[in-house]
């Protein structure tokens, strides 16, 4: 099965295994970061990027394919659509479905809100689904939420909002306390103390996990809360257009019934985007680990209304994504197995950087590995380099992986690979969208009032680099936020008469900018059909 090259440097691999283990790689200086990043980072590639000509970014740069969905039309015209007769009228509306979605409507309904979800999916088909690794907080004796913002601060290259990373990082503890109660099943020891473990870029072990299904198991019971409390749920339909009111303040938005293509009208006292991250949009050709959706939606719902992007040309290409085989490339391999100490290798079996360097710097390494330096492992579909899981036995003895890390022995199980006996091939993957839409510390955009916003669609929290399990951090503090915020609001909020004129609006500054395109936006879902007449 494997080519004569492959089997030899898996050979190597395993012949430096016993070496390998005892290294400890020098962490990396901040002018070697930097130099790094700027030569091999896709971030860094300024040929990717595209000035914006139109809306309140115009003048700033972000990735070619979010230019063209950011600068595109929308799907439908102000008369087509009759904002009289509302098929839906709520204080709060949700939309996504995801992590971010379903606390922000959990604690929207404790504030006595009348709340709905809208998702174009199912409720849980979101990247929070997908996440592995763990939720970071500071509970425990030796940390405190002040360590965690330095060390997430750093990471994040010191751009983050400080008021909003402080709000991450002091609501942590009560955050974890909150799922706790609510059933979410963290590993625990004998005595009742939950597991922590570091991730990348982390200065102390605060890393609170499920094993690794730690996403599924988090939006499980958010899910099931959301059922419990008969919260309505719209699944299968789109919001593709916001409403704002005569007052300029939103109020609702156009849905498109995914199924029948049919116009609905959601009218609201208060909007929460809560749409997830872009993955599928796949920037520079890169594989992703995103869910069917990422699509960026709420990207483009907020920016035609006027709301400001933050960061949005920062995207993060998580270093782990499976490299072979074909079938799961791109898939999430979790920061966690580096944290149970597998190391990265190279083609020649050397120990090539430190496992745990923040994610950013991690996969510029990878992507210098297999180009610059011509490292890497020929996988039939690409390069990659070796990521040694049988470590991770070494380390913590036999049967370390199935109890902490079983869904990645079963995703390449299936393909015949036994990752505690072999280890496997990754290359960086599209992951997580760094930037989004500004925010203030209560979750409102800072240009459109009444419009929230929580998950990964807020920019700013993170800076341009976010660390391993704030993600899963985010959604729950600032959909939490957002989701009582936003009911507060609702109770001191009249709805105008409604209205689309920003539609004629944002294609009149198309057409003055002479930009000629026949791409309609949001995007919704990826095309993976070869031919384009499909």
């Amino acid at each position: 099965m494997y080519s004569e090259n492959f089997r030899k440097s898996l050979a190597a691999v395993e012949a430096a295994r016993a070496k390998n283990v005892e290294m400890e790689p020098a962490r990396m200086t901040a002018k070697q970061k930097e130099d790094l990043l700027a030569e091999f980072h896709p971030d860094y590639r300024q040929d990717q990027f595209e000035i914006l000509q139109i809306g309140p970014n115009k003048g700033s740069k972000v990735p070619k394919e979010l230019a063209a969905t950011l600068q595109a039309h929308s799907r439908i015209t102000a008369e087509s659509v009759d904002l009289n007769a509302p098929d839906y009228d709520v204080d709060v509306l949700v939309i996504g479905g995801g992590g971010a979605g379903a606390s922000a409507a959990i604690e929207a309904h404790e504030a006595g809100a009348n709340v709905m979800i809208v998702t174009k999916l199912r409720i849980g088909d979101a990247n929070t689904m997908m996440a592995e690794g763990g939720i970071q907080a500071a509970d425990k004796p030796n940390d405190s939420p002040a360590i965690h913002f330095v060390d997430a601060f750093g990471g994040g290259h010191y751009a983050a909002k400080r008021e909003l990373l402080a709000k991450l990082v002091c609501d942590a503890p009560e955050a974890i306390a909150w799922l706790s109660d609510l059933g979410v099943e963290f590993d625990k020891y004998e005595d009742g103390t939950m597991v922590t473990t570091h991730g990348g870029g982390t200065s102390r072990k605060r890393m609170h996990a499920a094993k690794d299904y730690s996403g599924a198991e988090i939006m499980r019971t958010l899910r099931d809360e959301v059922y419990n409390r008969q919260i309505p749920v719209v699944d299968f339909t789109s919001a593709i257009e916001l409403i704002l009111d005569e007052n300029g303040k939103a109020a609702g938005a156009v849905l498109l019934n995914m199924e029948t293509e049919e116009l609905l009208v959601a009218k609201a006292k208060t909007v929460i985007i809560a749409t997830g991250g872009a993955g599928r949009m796949h920037y520079q050709g890169f594989p992703t680990s995103n869910h069917y959706g990422a699509t960026a939606d709420g990207l483009v719902l907020g920016y035609r209304v006027g709301a400001k992007l933050l960061y949005a040309e920062t995207l993060q290409y998580h270093p782990t994504g499976a490299a072979y085989p074909e079938q799961i490339f791109g898939a999430l391999v979790t920061e966690k197995v580096r944290s149970l100490g597998a190391k990265l290798i190279n083609a020649n079996g050397e120990v090539f950087m430190h496992p745990l360097e923040t994610r950013d710097v991690s996969a510029a390494s990878i992507i210098r590995e297999c180009t610059a330096r011509d490292n890497g492992v020929d996988t039939g579909n690409g390069k990659g380099v070796w990521l040694d899981t049988p470590m991770i036995e070494i380390i913590g003895g036999e049967g370390t992986i199935m109890k902490r890390i079983p869904a990645m022995w079963r995703m390449f199980d299936k393909y015949g690979i036994d990752i505690r006996k072999e280890p496997i091939l990754v290359f960086p993957t599209l992951h997580y969208q760094n930037g989004g839409l500004d925010i203030t510390e209560d979750c409102m955009t800072t240009e459109v009032e009444n419009l929230f916003v929580a998950g990964e669609a807020v920019g700013g929290i993170h800076g341009r680099n976010r660390l391993m399990g704030n993600s899963l951090l985010d959604i729950i503090v600032f959909g939490r936020s957002a989701g009582k915020n936003a009911a507060a609001k609702a109770k001191d909020t009249t709805v105008g008469a409604l209205t689309l004129d920003h539609i004629a609006k944002f294609e009149k500054e198309i057409a003055d900018a002479g930009i000629e395109t026949k791409t309609v936006s949001p995007k919704l879902l990826p095309n993976y059909t070869k031919r384009a007449d499909f």
